[in-house]
């Protein structure tokens, strides 16, 4: 009999759902989901879920269930993390969920969320026997996971995630160049433990995990007339001049323009600005300008784990 099965990916920005089945190297996608629950919304660096990002959560719990239950599934995993994994009130909503959905959360540390990164962006293809560096931008951590095709060298979850930066250095728009100038000067002392473990190995290429990389990609072949669709992508080759050059309009752009670009989905609207600082930032830290987007990331890593 063939096994269907669902994963939950709750972050800090948008809640997941993946419904599967069949084996992990080669499976189906029965119904793919994602809602914007800005769970971290206001409160992120305060550790606390604000009521109404608490209530938006809740309802795509519900919502999600719903569909669960409809597509007859047989296993569920709801995976959270950073957002969850952080806040004083995490253990009430998880409570919640529970009683209204029997839907059990469990919490993974940064340690286990940049392991099944790393399996997700393996089950693609898109590594190989030369080192890379993959990154994970999500709204409360970022995860690095140096590693080649047959395993993971060093991994490490630092909690410098969009939503973070952005409550703390994008408070207005365009972002002012004294708050860029803080933000690489606050990135250069957090991120000290991945400079150390990069130093002693020649990695081949950046690859950036689904997110914000996917809406690099989505509007630098938009704006060259070409259709983008997600669905039929595992992953795309950045040249870098087109990279850095669209990363700077993100940087200098205002609100107003980046909710006009159709390509930009609602919840990296303001998002892709620190994403856009992190990204340049560690390229030319790194000396890497082989950039790489894999539209897997943790979702497909769990997904993995529980088709075998």
């Amino acid at each position: 009999m063939i096994k269907r099965v669902a994963v939950m990916d709750l972050g800090t920005n948008t809640f997941h759902l993946l419904i599967a089945e069949g084996s992990a190297a080669s499976y189906r996608e029965i119904a793919h989901r994602q809602e914007a629950v800005k769970l971290g919304e206001g409160g992120i660096n305060k550790g606390y879920i604000l009521p109404e990002a608490y209530k938006r959560g809740l309802d795509t719990m519900l919502k999600f269930h719903e569909q669960i239950q409809a597509s007859q599934v047989q296993e569920v995993r709801a995976i959270a993390t950073s957002a969850l994994r952080s806040s004083s009130n995490g253990n009430d909503f998880m409570k919640e969920v529970k009683a209204k959905t029997g839907i059990e959360i469990e919490i993974i540390n940064g340690d286990q969320e940049a392991g099944f990164i790393y399996n997700g962006v393996k089950m693609s293809g898109c590594l190989s026997a030369k080192n890379s560096l993959i990154m994970d931008i999500g709204g409360g951590s970022v995860e690095f996971i140096l590693g080649n095709a047959d395993h993971i060298i060093w991994k490490q979850s630092f909690e410098i995630g969009a939503a973070r930066l952005m409550d703390l250095f994008h408070r207005t728009d365009p972002i002012p160049p004294a708050s860029i100038e803080a933000l690489n000067l606050y990135l250069e002392d957090h991120l000290f433990d991945l400079f150390t473990a990069v130093a002693g190995h020649k990695v081949d290429c950046l690859i950036g995990s689904s997110g914000a990389f996917e809406t690099f990609a989505g509007v630098i072949e938009t704006e060259k007339g070409h259709t983008f669709d997600l669905k039929t992508i595992k992953h795309y080759s950045f040249d870098e001049e087109e990279l850095l050059t669209q990363t700077n309009k993100f940087v200098q752009s205002t609100h107003q323009q980046r909710v006009g670009n159709k390509a930009i989905i609602p919840v990296r609207v303001d998002m892709i600005v620190v994403a856009s600082l992190i990204t340049r930032f560690i390229m030319h830290k790194l000396d890497i300008y082989n950039v790489l987007m894999c539209t897997n990331s943790l979702k497909e890593g769990v997904l993995a784990d529980m088709l075998g």
